[in-house]
């Protein structure tokens, strides 16, 4: 089966194509490098450098692959950028998507596994959520990441392009081979700015809002290694090429850790003393995001291997500490 990745170059989308590869699967990537890595890309990968809402490009990738299905990726994912930058972030996101499905239904590509976000609920009104939870963002990019899902929804209904849509929150960790990580810049991911402490890039961590009600007053967030997210797109690929139809699944371990427990948790994996400076809380941060998988563990079955938040960290520390400035194209 032939798979196409948008957006194969960056952090999740790397590790997909890793795991697809590893599975038997042809594949090939495509992505801008805006903020992807063209060496985090599989060998084995064919490489397509473009953007996806440049039309002419999506035409030609998909004439020429002819994919079985495509893997999408390509957006832009940070909370705090999409609050002051959301024109941008509707640009490139809905209308990057909008260009891909117009390309798709021109060259009868009829299957899509779409990476989502918790984002998409906003202020939960239940922990865990679940799919049939209201959703309300808090911010353009969850915002942004839901007008994607309802355009793929009417997509269906005029196309026939059955999609797959994944709701996960915070990607972590690193491939246990230690070839590919996490590498942004700048960085804004906690566990990876948690560990640039000991890494010695960093003096102390901020820790964004310490007031919230929750149990020591900061964040609490659902982390999922970023090897069962990478199983949990194969998944849905499969569950499509089955004739499966569209649907939404969370993709979660069910269980949130505070901001300072992650720190505590870095601590002990690393061995070494992580400072931290209360900070004023970020617009568009809710106070906690946990995500229910069931729905994926019943129908896809996905069943996350990594669930010890202590391992996670210790797969993205053998990352980090052997690559403290990322990848080689950066």
């Amino acid at each position: 089966m032939k798979i196409l990745v948008l957006g194969g170059a960056g952090y999740i989308g790397s590790h997909t194509v890793y795991a697809l590869i590893e599975q038997g699967y042809d594949v090939a990537v495509a992505d801008s490098l805006q903020t992807g890595h063209r060496t985090a890309v599989h060998p084995e990968a064919c490489f397509h450098k473009g953007d996806v809402r440049d039309r002419a490009f999506m035409d030609g990738v998909l004439q020429r692959e002819a994919p079985d299905a495509v893997i999408h990726f390509a957006a832009n994912s940070l909370v705090g950028e999409s609050m002051l930058e959301p024109l941008k972030y509707y640009d490139n996101n809905v209308g990057g998507t909008c260009a891909l499905l117009a390309s798709m239904a021109e060259q009868g590509v009829r299957r899509i596994v779409f990476s989502s976000t918790a984002a998409v609920y906003g202020e939960p009104e239940r922990i865990p959520i679940c799919e049939k939870d209201r959703t309300i963002p808090t911010n353009p990019y969850g915002e942004t990441k839901l007008a994607m899902e309802r355009m793929f929804h009417w997509a269906d209904v005029a196309h026939g392009i059955k999609f797959v849509s994944l709701r996960y929150f915070n990607a972590c960790g690193a491939h246990m081979s230690g070839c590919i990580g996490e590498a942004h810049a700048p960085e804004t991911h906690l566990i990876p700015i948690v560990l640039q402490v000991p890494n010695g890039q960093r003096a102390a961590v901020n820790v964004f809002g310490t007031d919230y009600e929750t149990r020591d007053g900061t964040c609490v967030r659902d982390y999922i290694h970023v090897t069962d997210l990478a199983k949990a797109h194969i998944l849905a690929v499969q569950y499509l090429a089955a004739g499966g139809e569209s649907n939404v699944f969370n993709l979660g371990n069910g269980v949130g850790f505070t901001v300072r427990e992650i720190i505590r948790a870095a601590e002990r994996v690393t061995g070494e003393m992580i400072p931290t400076i209360d900070a004023p809380r970020r617009p568009g941060d809710p106070a906690q995001l946990v995500a229910s998988g069931e729905r994926a563990r019943s129908v896809l079955g996905w069943q996350p291997q990594f669930v010890e938040v202590e391992e996670i960290i210790a797969s993205a520390w053998r990352w980090h500490s052997a690559h403290p400035d990322g990848f080689s194209d950066r």
